[in-house]
């Protein structure tokens, strides 16, 4: 492990180890100075946000944009906060954190014993959403993490959210489908955030009037195993409850070949990702590159990544 690597690794033990002991205010107080403070570096990061956000509000003002990459930093850092907080909530404090609409959607699929995928972008704080669904809905479901560096910081996050209730599979390997699969078949829950392509092998969409890639694993899990796909987009407001909303299933088209399924799934899948991060676009918390425009060809030095 190089010195980077313990370095990162020791900040985010030192934030699940001593962020969660504050009291709420001060933790609320610590995230929006150090979101103020990193927005104030101007960094690649944020860059990168504000680069993101002008396609979201195309007719925004740079100090628009600013404004916008101000409150995006400081909703990046509420999740931040709020996930070091989690392990230490009350299951009452989790229950009453969390208030999404259309719920239904998601306990009527479930009950009819043919399994659920719900798709989410990084909007707000997917982690408190995933609590939620184990604490206040008492339902077990699998989601999977990306294999991040060192290894030590990809164990805590598993350790973070297998304690939350999740089961955590890794993203590399190739063997997560077919155990995401099992998970349906047998009438369970799969979680995904999607907005993001891994594997640089996803499915081309229009998102925001340009073309990006998103993953194809929630329409394929879809159609291989009967599960609903619902997408869900989730927003913070001036309160400390997170709201959110599940929407109405996508449907497998009834005709076409399984590519020409899946790419129709997925564009749909972006469009109800479109609508909430339109609405709320200060939460959504894209700090990489996303759309193709952005990753090919490669840019020039000093440009945002």
């Amino acid at each position: 492990m190089t010195a980077r690597d313990r370095l990162i690794d020791a900040l985010y033990g030192l934030g699940w180890g001593t962020v969660k002991k504050l009291p709420e205010p001060v933790a609320v107080r610590l995230g929006r100075t150090i979101a103020d403070l990193a927005w104030k570096q101007r960094g690649k990061g944020v860059l990168r946000l504000e680069a993101n956000y002008a396609r979201v509000v195309a007719d925004a003002s740079p100090e628009r944009l600013a404004e916008l990459s101000r409150a995006g930093m400081r909703s990046y850092l509420r999740y931040w906060m709020e996930s070091f907080r989690l392990p230490a909530w009350s299951p009452e404090r989790v229950r009453t954190g969390f208030t999404p609409e259309d719920v239904h959607h998601l306990t009527d699929g479930l009950a009819s014993g043919r399994g659920v995928v719900l798709a989410l972008p990084h909007l707000a704080n997917w982690d408190l959403a995933g609590a939620w669904v184990t604490t206040e809905l008492r339902t077990p479901f699998t989601t999977v993490a990306e294999r991040l560096k060192p290894e030590s910081l990809y164990d805590r996050f598993v350790a973070y959210r297998e304690g939350l209730g999740m089961e955590v599979l890794p993203h590399s390997g190739g063997s997560a489908f077919g155990a995401l699969a099992r998970r349906l078949r047998a009438g369970g829950l799969v979680c995904l955030v999607a907005d993001r392509d891994l594997s640089a092998s996803g499915v081309e969409v229009k998102f925001f009037g340009e073309t990006a890639r998103m993953p194809a694993g929630p329409a394929l899990l879809a159609q291989q195993t009967g599960a609903l796909l619902l997408p869900v987009t989730l927003w913070y407001d001036d309160s400390p409850v997170m709201q959110g909303r599940v929407h109405p299933p996508i449907e497998v088209p009834e005709t076409g070949t399984r590519p020409e399924k899946t790419s129709a799934m997925t564009q749909a899948l972006a469009d109800a990702f479109a609508t909430g991060i339109a609405d709320h676009p200060e939460d959504w918390h894209m700090l990489q590159r996303l759309w193709l425009a952005d990753l090919e060809p490669r840019p020039v030095d000093g440009e945002p990544t």
